[in-house]
């Protein structure tokens, strides 16, 4: 384990290791306006949303660490105390690494990025027609965290209207993330997409309360073949399956085969059945995993 005391590195290294660790991190697409009217469009990945009555948003334009200089958006939300927080996702990826670019002020980095304004209803700033999903914002309050290179600027934001493209729901109204295809920030130059294989879904804790890991018996919680997901799955059921669903499980063929396969085995026949759990497990079926990983030998 690399132990670190922050006030003992450089800020430019230890920037490096928050963002490189801390991720993947949601991009505010921030469009801005300043008291003569001019343009500005950044991304943020210091960035999340922090309530939702009221509705509250916040990101941070911290200081550069290169130069400890500040950016336009954070001089334009002091001027005009309203911001547009636009969602980016797959398709706008390149257009907003582009308008991250350290344009001089007074450029509009819509045009340059090729993204198109779109005007807003509540608020001075424009929002970019091409975001799957924008917040227009009142500023509440900037908040500093200091005056040298790298200090926090936190920008809070009450969102006061917001948009979303028909196109992002799913047929339940809510957001499909596949449809959302949104993007987020690591370390470097690198990102994310949150689509394909990198979604998957985790069943919340039910309302009854599961049963915990710390009561899963001694000889499935020690499993070689099951894995801390696999015991944090199991231990989100309300109620380990009685002995006659236990015994009824038993009459299943796989269960059938694999006692009379490892009759004089019971490591082997143990291992196994763990690795058919686990299987089934990570298909979804808890109350199944739970009915094999009970058999007898």
């Amino acid at each position: 384990m690399k132990t670190i005391n922050p006030k003992e590195i450089s800020t430019t290294l230890l920037h490096s290791y928050l963002l490189g660790s801390i991720a993947p991190r949601p991009i505010a697409f921030a469009s801005t306006i300043d008291k003569d009217g001019n343009v500005n469009l950044s991304p943020f990945s210091f960035f999340n949303v922090f309530g939702s009555n009221p509705p509250i948003l916040i990101f941070s334009p911290a200081r550069r660490v290169r130069d400890n200089s500040t950016k336009h958006s954070l001089d334009n939300v002091k001027e005009v105390p309203e911001v547009v927080i636009n969602i980016v996702n797959y398709e706008m990826v390149e257009q907003m690494s582009l308008a991250s670019t350290e344009y001089e002020r007074g450029v509009n980095e819509f045009v340059k990025a090729g993204l198109t304004e779109e005007n807003s209803i509540m608020v001075k700033p424009p929002r970019i027609k091409e975001s799957p999903a924008a917040f227009e914002c009142k500023v509440v309050e900037v908040i500093p965290f200091g005056e040298e290179g790298g200090a926090a600027n936190l920008v809070v934001c009450e969102v006061i209207l917001a948009h979303f493209k028909e196109e992002i729901f799913g047929e339940n109204g809510q957001i499909d993330p596949f449809k959302l295809d949104a993007v987020a920030r690591m370390g470097g130059d690198w990102y994310c997409r949150a689509n394909g294989q990198a979604l998957f879904e985790i069943p919340k804790p039910l309302r009854n309360k599961g049963i915990g890991v710390d009561n899963i018996p001694k000889e499935i919680k020690n499993s070689v073949v099951l894995t801390g997901n696999n015991l944090g799955r199991l231990g989100n059921v309300e109620k380990i399956p009685s002995e006659e669903e236990i015994e009824a499980y038993a009459k299943q063929p796989t269960i059938k085969e694999m006692k009379l396969r490892f009759k004089n085995d019971k490591e082997s026949f143990l291992f196994h059945l763990h690795e058919y759990a686990k299987e089934v497990l990570e298909n979804g079926d808890a109350e199944t995993a739970w009915k094999i990983l009970l058999q007898k030998f």
